[in-house]
């Protein structure tokens, strides 16, 4: 496995893989690797001849500092990790390769989104979006990947992200893969190893909202389900409900019925402690 830190080092890396007419999977990642990230991985190495994966804690996609500084860096296992997994080469930069001095001159190019990207975490983290479009875009266009393998667990990263490259023009095709979980449903996350041991045990109460929800769905309307997962979550020790909105899958504008949209999508955002984490549940499709 090549460990990629430069940027020319990437390029030659691609240019090199294009050369021989082998195909390349992209897994854009913040480190502090897990299971989930692992199958992103296992589903790259099937599908294509050389696979990339990206370790780079983005700072222009943290609002919030604190959240920046204790976002988790591991690289030495997920290096360990990845090696396991097939991966063919890691790029792993700095800052400062990444976004040269001669960047921070430049107008700040600002990305149409769409309302894909004004609704949930639009909402509650502005400017989050326009930094996911910034270190994806880039990344795409430094690895040219013939595919992009994004987790479902971040579902409206994975809408913007496919906003982003129908409006820029960057041909790749975006491979959306399942939530990976724990055997007791917490959805695996980089932000799992913040939880203290106390949250650990109430945090798996999330996903078990969710499921009943879709449940309650059947026979009840989705204001009174919304109303009841937010109850239920809220009563958790030490959990709070940021948002939890019932969507069209596509649009991801609310809907008020299962029968608004073929595809119908819960998205939910929790703090456990002072740990914000994200979910979500397919109602429909």
């Amino acid at each position: 496995m090549k460990i990629l830190r430069t940027v020319r080092e990437l390029r030659d890396f691609t240019e090199a893989m294009h050369a021989e007419n082998k195909s390349i999977g992209l897994v854009p990642t913040m480190g502090a690797l897990h299971t989930g990230h692992a199958s992103l991985v296992k589903r790259s190495v099937s599908e294509n001849d050389a696979t990339v994966v990206s370790l780079f804690v983005n700072p222009t996609q943290f609002n919030n500092p604190a959240d920046l500084a204790t976002y988790p860096r591991t690289e030495e296992a997920d290096f360990a990790l990845l090696e396991s997994v097939g991966a063919t080469a890691v790029f792993a930069p700095s800052v400062e390769e990444v976004y040269p001095e001669e960047e921070k001159n430049t107008p700040v190019h600002t990305f149409d989104l769409g309302q894909v990207a004004e609704v949930m975490e639009g909402a509650m983290r502005p400017g989050h979006f326009q930094g996911v479009a910034q270190i994806v875009s880039k990344l795409l266009r430094l690895s040219t990947p013939t595919r992009a393998y994004f987790g479902e667990k971040d579902f409206q990263q994975i809408a913007v992200i496919r906003r982003m490259i129908a409006t820029e023009g960057i041909e790749v095709e975006i491979v959306s893969c399942p939530i990976v979980r724990e055997a007791d449903g917490l959805a695996l996350s980089s932000r799992n190893v913040r939880l203290t041991p106390a949250q650990r045990r109430t945090a798996p109460g999330i996903h078990a909202a969710l499921a009943k929800g879709v449940e309650l769905s059947r026979e009840m309307p989705l204001q009174q389900v919304h109303d009841a997962v937010v109850a239920d979550i809220n009563a958790l020790p030490e959990c709070e409900v940021e948002y939890f909105e019932i969507v069209d899958g596509i649009t991801l504008q609310p809907v008020s019925s299962l029968e608004d949209s073929s595809y119908v999508v819960g998205c939910i955002t929790v703090y456990c402690g002072d740990v914000r984490l994200i979910d979500n549940i397919c109602f429909r499709k």
